[in-house]
């Protein structure tokens, strides 16, 4: 948490503005999406201009051309969302686990999102969502959700990926978008502010001519051997921080 700490400090000037406009921006009603994600992807290119993280990204020529797909990427924290907003240049949606909202300043973020909370414990109320997500998606908006439910614990080895993640995608025939990121758990679980870099790989797009004889499960399986093998790819390259 130090790093936080220390982007806070260099831009303590325009954090209590930045703040109060990400509060009136939780008001999904009034401000458009291309409106609130502008915001947010500003505010995304101040926090890495000072968090001394350098970011590699490759792939965005894999993005679908038409929007209306979902991005599954691995989950190693906070840096993330960051990540996202620094690369993805099209708005999107994201969906997150109901704890998030009692973090103060993380929980008014995922609002200007619009962000749906899902509740694992409760797999009505995750139908609920994934219903959501399935309209959204046909009537063009992005959406981010991490198939493994949680951060990895361990670095840049996943976890399990779950099958419900994709429902979204299958209902409406969606394009569904691995994405393969490196060293993000580096910036803020680290208690270090040392210069280091993260990786964020968009992976070739999965249409549904490529699943659509598949079972969520199975698509789990291979968009999570997809990303580690990007991972082991990097690493083998000798291309991490966390190898340094």
């Amino acid at each position: 948490m130090i790093r936080i700490a220390m982007m806070v400090a260099r831009r303590i000037l325009h954090v209590p503005f930045w703040y109060y406009r990400i509060c009136k921006y939780g008001d999904t009603e009034k401000y458009s999406e291309e409106e609130r994600y502008s915001y947010l992807r500003m505010i995304g290119f101040h926090a890495v201009k000072v968090s001394r993280v350098n970011i590699i990204c490759s792939g965005l020529e894999n993005l679908p051309k038409e929007n209306g797909y979902l991005i599954t990427p691995n989950h190693q924290g906070m840096f993330d969302c960051v990540m996202f907003l620094y690369t993805h240049e099209r708005p999107f949606n994201i969906v997150n686990k109901k704890e998030v909202r009692h973090f103060p300043v993380l929980g008014r973020v995922f609002d200007a999102f619009g962000a749906l909370e899902m509740d694992r414990e409760d797999v009505r109320q995750c139908m609920k969502v994934i219903i959501k997500m399935s309209e959204d998606i046909r009537n063009g908006l992005n959406y981010v959700i991490f198939p493994e439910g949680t951060r990895s614990k361990n670095g840049n080895s996943l976890g399990t990926f779950k099958g419900g993640t994709f429902k979204a995608a299958t209902k409406v025939k969606a394009p569904i978008v691995p994405v393969a990121i490196i060293d993000s758990f580096i910036p803020f679980d680290r208690n270090s502010i040392r210069k280091c870099t993260t990786q964020i790989h968009y992976l070739p797009p999965l249409y549904y001519e490529d699943y659509k004889d598949m079972k969520t499960t199975e698509i789990a399986v291979l968009v999570h051997d997809m990303i580690q093998k990007k991972i082991n790819e990097e690493l083998a390259k000798g291309n991490s921080t966390a190898q340094r």
